[in-house]
């Protein structure tokens, strides 16, 4: 009888260890994912949530998600024909790039990127953030804040004083001009104005099916610039 190609043991070099048995652990997950899903979906991530997550993971109790290091997650699936646990899986290896992850799932392809395609939640932007339109409040009162805050926002940069005990801003006050990338003062005023301009969202770059193989899927918002040591914000692989 053929040795199975999951059947393989995985070295796990230059890890300390206290991330050994995690590590471990995710690549024995991903072996395990590969052989009880049909497909495996990796996608982008932009403005990464921690709170969304938790929301998708609820809406998707039948699949798995996986979102870590990509070198590890390369490692569960294997790297090269030799060490794939699944013929032509080294194709989706090699993809791993940027900050991404894993879908394992049984649903249908369409049903998937479809979902993905509709699928976007409105948040705040956070320092670092590139601004895709340009924001300005303008002078006057503004009777939504509480006085006591008004010293924050002078901190904030914020031309404001206190007339009659109602905030009031001195003069019109630019917080930041399209493709300009968010400073934390930035990010924090926008939020205090309820400003929302980030979307968390999933964009498919190529999926793989145990009958099909590995097949990249086009994209205007993939980033081939992007740091394939970059972490996500969290490296929660549970579903929990």
């Amino acid at each position: 009888m053929p040795k199975s190609k999951r059947d393989k043991k995985i070295t796990l070099t230059k890890t300390s260890k206290k991330g050994l048995v995690l590590k471990q652990q995710i690549v024995e997950d991903i072996r395990k994912c590969v052989t009880k899903y049909n497909s495996i979906f990796l996608f982008s991530v932009q403005n990464m949530r921690n709170n969304k997550l938790k929301d998708i993971r609820a809406e998707w109790k039948d699949s798995r998600f996986f979102f870590g290091k990509n070198k590890i997650m390369a490692l569960g699936l294997g790297k090269s024909p030799e060490e794939e646990v699944e013929d032509e899986i080294h194709k989706l290896s090699a993809a791993l790039k940027g900050q991404c992850g894993l879908l394992f799932t049984n649903r249908p392809k369409d049903e998937v990127l479809d979902w993905m395609e509709q699928y976007g939640e409105e948040d705040y932007a956070r320092s670092g953030f590139v601004a895709n339109e340009t924001i300005t409040i303008p002078e006057g009162p503004m009777p939504e804040f509480a006085h006591s805050i008004e010293p924050h926002l002078r901190q904030l940069g914020l031309p404001t004083s206190l007339q009659k005990g109602v905030v009031t801003l001195l003069k019109d006050h630019e917080v930041c001009k399209k493709g300009q990338t968010l400073t934390p003062e930035q990010a924090r005023i926008l939020k205090l104005i309820g400003k929302v301009l980030a979307t968390f969202k999933l964009t498919p770059l190529g999926v793989f099916v145990k009958s099909e193989g590995y097949m990249p899927i086009a994209t205007d918002d993939n980033d081939d610039n992007e740091d394939d040591n970059v972490e996500m914000e969290t490296e929660d692989t549970t579903d929990t």
